[in-house]
């Protein structure tokens, strides 16, 4: 595992790279793009695309949906840097793995970071195709982006990880839209096997509304940075024990059309409410 110091150093190459691919080209927004939400960059105008094979420390994922390419654009009128894939604790048992990605973005000043993600569902009233926005999360693995990290800045204050202001543009934006948005906690599991029944029933009794194996180490990491958190789960699938279907990524892909082009409704209108 690289060293702090490595690790700034490889994400201001990357940064360069970025900005001689895209000249002038600025952003505070970023967005990253869980399992089926690829297509969203289709509604970016005066797009640029970059290859993270192409820039230094930018993760490699290895997961269908996630396709590892860098978009630049607008979105909503509102510049946008956009991730089509991102780094999982299950494919390399290191939950740093977008550390060099979110302090490249931050070096191209990004201060928002909208994190997405597919998730199972603990609600009964709110399904496969549905949306969960974000308000807290549970850190099940007990893993954490900041081991390693040295000084007093590493004991990051989480008590309002979600931004609270953001969530309130994105409920209202939803409401206009008239697209149902539950706000509900999210529990992260390492994965990449699905949780079991048993390990559900505990969430639910832990305070979970959802689950899943990504974004927690990012928002961590983005507060760290000083960076404003917005995350909102597509549900997928409902949780293990919740019905009789068998839980699978394919399951994942086919169920995250519907919620996916909702997300797009709705952070196309919160964006343009900005402007």
């Amino acid at each position: 595992m690289k060293n702090t110091q490595e690790i700034k150093e490889t994400a201001l190459a990357a940064a360069d790279i970025i900005r001689e691919r895209a000249p002038g080209f600025t952003a505070t927004k970023a967005i990253v793009l869980g399992s089926g939400l690829g297509p969203l960059v289709e509604a970016l105008r005066d797009a640029v695309a970059i290859s993270y094979s192409d820039l230094p420390g930018f993760p490699r994922p290895s997961v269908e949906g996630h396709a590892g390419t860098l978009h630049l654009g607008t979105l909503g009128g509102q510049a946008v840097f956009m991730m089509q894939g991102r780094s999982h604790y299950y494919e390399s048992g290191r939950p740093d793995g977008m550390k060099t990605a979110l302090l490249a973005l931050r070096e191209l000043g990004v201060k928002t970071l909208f994190l997405t993600n597919a998730a199972g569902s603990l609600l009964e009233e709110t399904g496969p195709g549905e949306l969960i926005l974000i308000k807290d999360h549970i850190n099940y693995s007990g893993l954490n982006p900041l081991i390693g990290e040295s000084g007093s800045e590493r004991f990051i204050d989480m008590t309002t990880a979600y931004d609270e202001t953001i969530r309130s543009g994105l409920k209202r934006s939803a409401f206009e839209l008239d697209i149902p948005l539950t706000e509900g906690v999210y529990m992260w599991f390492s994965g990449p096997s699905f949780e079991t029944p048993a390990e559900i029933n505990m969430a639910r009794v832990l305070g979970a509304d959802a689950v899943g194996m990504s974004t927690v180490p990012e928002v961590i990491y983005g507060r760290f940075l000083g960076m404003k958190i917005a995350g909102v789960s597509i549900v997928t699938n409902y949780a293990a024990g919740m019905n009789d279907e068998p839980l699978s990524h394919e399951q994942t892909m086919d169920n995250a059309d519907r919620a996916a082009q909702n997300f797009q409704r709705i952070l196309i209108q919160y964006l343009e409410s900005l402007s």
